[in-house]
């Protein structure tokens, strides 16, 4: 337990001073930074809801073909 811990900190100290690095020596202004970086949350959010509903329209078919095959076996 003590290991997972030690390595749980040694990440979230590592992305602390990694996310500090890119703040201080990023190209851009903070503003653009955080333009930039919500626009691509937005445009992730957006792909993932879209991945979404096509899988639930691929699972709701085979559901749905599931139960046309049930129904045909059972007369």
């Amino acid at each position: 337990m003590n290991k997972v811990l030690s390595l749980a900190a040694g990440f979230a100290f590592g992305a602390l001073i990694g996310a500090t690095l890119v703040v201080l020596f990023a190209p851009v202004s903070g503003s653009e930074m955080v333009r930039r970086v919500k626009a691509g949350y937005e445009e992730t959010r957006e792909e993932a809801r879209r991945a979404s509903e096509q899988r639930r329209a691929e699972l709701e078919a085979q559901f749905a073909q599931m139960r046309r095959r049930r129904s045909a076996n059972a007369r």
